[in-house]
């Protein structure tokens, strides 16, 4: 009997091909595996994502490439699931599918002024300079003084950091030209880094941290002086943080007592504060933010809870960065809450069929669990939806004997004359940026249309 199955991966980040790479380990049968992404580029948030200057983190790709050299693997890239193909045309052509499509939403603050001109997602300007398609047509007003990012996280400290950087600093990246130029114009001064919790309970990591002491041309200060942690905050510090948040503390504390010199700008870090209100005169001018106490509950946790205490700031610049949400994909089930397709263990499940699960659709990474976690967390994530797949649906096909020969997908993209971009298509692109990239001693010049790259394959091809 044929063993062989056919499964296809929406997606082509790192959910993706951790999800791939975990198929391809199973020894009772071979799988055959059909990545598919709308952009011609494959890694998701690797490429699109990560930081332009930490190029250590974008070296998983190699990982990604061995994977793909699998002869088992084809990659369908500028291929967009809802437009180009849909889920019964996958459904049709495939065993089994695994939709591992992220988060590429974010969280409003859902404050007044909030939609003003001026007013962004971190989204938006992580994609703009990074050169993904969709966001390398927006503008950010980089001639204002002041400029706040709310959130904590690493891609809060991200926006912050790129903000501070020197262009020179930055001129050594992939970061997109048009990126480089405009932040070399930038008037910036002030970078507000806020919080509405305290800084023990801050998600960046340590390395994140740690960099801020290393700027060029910016200072980093901690808003209030000293680093001062209540009473309870303290005596969970003593007794039970992890090893990261230890150390955390240890570099904000170093920050606190870094003395100030003259460098161009400057990096506020502003815990137990939340924005109130933006306002201005048709875009953003100020920013009105409470400032919150930390109070123990039921549970024994830390929450912030607001003071009678205000501050309002001048802000003309202003960056959200509270937390991604997925988005709904069309014929399957969506928890609008979490942003996430309800699943157990990575198997679709239908809250309106009395959650009764999907035999042949699964999930991993962002849109499976939500929003948490760095790249190398999708590894065990796609394990479990691996291996629910292999306890489940082929599990029950190896055991009936069914196999029937599905018809190949080429076909289907053909007759609806989707100009799809394979893996070796992908390496000409790759050579090319690369090539152009180092000519300038810089690690890649990244292509942002879709319309060059598909230039650039058609005539390396």
């Amino acid at each position: 009997m044929d063993t062989s199955w056919g499964i296809a991966v929406i997606g082509s980040g790192p959910a993706g091909f951790y999800v791939t790479g975990e198929l391809f380990r199973q020894q009772s049968w071979e799988i055959k595996v059909d990545m598919f992404d709308r952009l011609p580029t494959p890694f998701g948030l690797v490429r699109g994502g990560v930081a332009p200057d930490h190029q250590k983190i974008k070296s998983v790709t190699k990982i990604y490439n061995r994977i793909a050299e699998n002869p088992n693997f084809r990659f369908f890239g500028n291929v967009e699931f809802g437009s180009d193909l849909y889920q019964s045309d996958l459904l049709k052509h495939y065993d089994a599918v695994i939709y591992s499509v992220g988060s590429s939403s974010d969280r409003a603050l859902g404050i007044p002024g909030e939609d003003l001109e001026g007013s962004h997602s971190a989204t938006e300007f992580v994609g703009w300079y990074n050169g993904h398609p969709d966001f390398r047509e927006y503008k950010f007003d980089l001639s204002v003084k002041n400029a706040f990012v709310i959130g904590m996280g690493n891609v809060a400290l991200d926006v912050a950091r790129i903000l501070a950087k020197s262009p020179e600093e930055l001129a050594a990246t992939d970061i997109t030209d048009y990126a480089l130029e405009a932040l070399r114009k930038s008037q910036i001064e002030n970078i507000w880094l806020v919080g509405r919790r305290g800084p023990l309970q801050a998600a960046f990591t340590p390395v994140e941290v740690r960099e801020f002491l290393e700027l060029n041309d910016a200072d980093v200060m901690l808003e209030g002086g000293s680093l001062e942690l209540d009473e309870e905050s303290q005596k969970i510090l003593e007794t039970e943080a992890s090893k990261d948040t230890k150390k955390n503390i240890e570099i904000l504390t170093q920050i606190s007592l870094k003395k100030l010199s003259r460098k161009k700008k400057r990096v506020h870090f502003l815990f137990l504060a939340s924005p109130l209100e933006i306002s201005g005169d048709g875009k953003v001018e100020k920013i009105s933010m409470v400032l919150n106490q930390l109070v123990k509950q039921d549970d024994g946790s830390l929450r912030p809870q607001a003071t009678e205490n205000k501050i309002e700031e001048d802000a003309g610049l202003i960056f959200r960065s509270i937390g991604y949400l997925g988005k709904p994909l069309a014929d399957l089930p969506f928890d609008q809450k979490s942003g996430t397709i309800p699943n157990e263990s990575g198997q679709v499940k239908d809250p309106e069929n009395g959650n009764s699960l999907r035999n042949r659709e699964y999930v991993a990474g962002w849109i499976k669990r939500g929003p948490s976690g760095v790249i190398g967390t999708n590894k065990q994530d796609a394990v479990e939806t691996v291996h629910r797949m292999l306890e489940t649906f082929l599990a029950e096909k190896m055991e009936a004997g069914q196999n029937v020969v599905l018809p190949d997908i080429v076909s289907l993209l053909e007759s609806r004359k989707v100009d799809y971009v394979s893996f070796a298509d992908w390496k000409l692109l790759d050579a090319h940026e690369t090539e152009a990239g180092e000519a300038q001693g810089r690690p890649r010049l990244k292509l942002t249309s879709n319309t060059e790259m598909l230039k650039i394959i058609h005539q390396k091809r």
